[in-house]
């Protein structure tokens, strides 16, 4: 594997939904490239555990309780990492609850008001709090969407909206912010997380279909696969993108 370990020394990452999960990787990989963390999440027992497994190896990872669905606690997150680091260079919005499946018709109001709040809105909150700590670093904002988004989704329409959103937001931020020199881009994963161990188990044929789908043969680790792709985009040596989406799924989705 590339060696990464100085891409982001001396910066700054703020992770939501940082202590499990997709997050947890991503803020892994980015720890480990040298960047000091910040785990932004609801659970205190889990986000402490998080941080102070990475710390553990010797990284610079702290927790912060964050619920992204109260605009508060997204601007307590960002400006207490400035406070304690001293600046933020990479905001990582991966935060997500609320996901509904099945048709339209049958949809439940209770879980699309909150998934539309960690996603859609959040995404605006995780935005217009950082935007002065990311024009001070020059830095970079990236938000997890998904291939739903791209191609959409039968079996979860909601979803697919919610991502859609997410990606015409960053595209829309990246030529707004692009004179202050901040870049804007998004994620599209497809990892083995614990949510996905619980759906395949519930589902075996589900793990059947996604390896189907995916040429290289294998569903991707959110450390090792995903977690380098962050690293890339928050480091200098993703400079000149901006307004992208990168799909880290093994291949299944091949529409860009």
């Amino acid at each position: 594997m590339t060696d990464t370990t100085s891409l982001l020394a001396g910066r700054v990452a703020l992770v939501t939904g940082g202590a499990a999960g997709i997050g947890l990787g991503l803020a892994t990989a980015m720890a480990r490239a040298g960047a000091a963390v910040v785990l932004a999440s609801r659970r205190p027992g889990v986000g402490e555990a998080a941080a102070g497994d990475l710390r553990a190896e010797g990284l610079d990872a702290t927790w912060v309780r964050c619920d992204v669905t109260v605009p508060d606690d997204i601007y307590a997150a960002v400006n207490g990492a400035v406070a304690a680091h001293g600046r933020l260079d990479c905001l990582v919005h991966n935060a997500l609850d609320g996901s509904t499946g099945g048709p339209v018709e049958g949809a439940n109001d209770e879980k699309w008001a909150t998934l539309a709040a960690t996603s859609v809105r959040a995404s605006y909150d995780c935005a217009q709090t950082a935007h002065p700590h990311l024009r001070s670093t020059t830095g970079s904002l990236v938000l997890l969407t998904s291939a739903a988004g791209m191609e959409g989704s039968a079996a979860r329409p909601l979803y697919a909206m919610a991502k859609a959103s997410q990606r015409g937001f960053a595209k829309g931020l990246a030529a707004e912010w692009g004179p202050d020199g901040i870049r804007v881009n998004c994620i599209a994963p497809v990892a083995m997380t614990p949510a996905l161990a619980r759906a395949i188990r519930h589902d075996p044929s589900l793990s059947e279909r996604l390896m189907a789908r995916t040429p290289l043969g294998r569903i991707g680790d959110p450390v090792n696969d995903v977690g380098p792709v962050a690293v890339f985009l928050a480091s200098d040596l993703a400079r000149h993108i901006t307004g992208q989406t990168l799909v880290v799924d093994g291949g299944g989705f091949r529409g860009l």
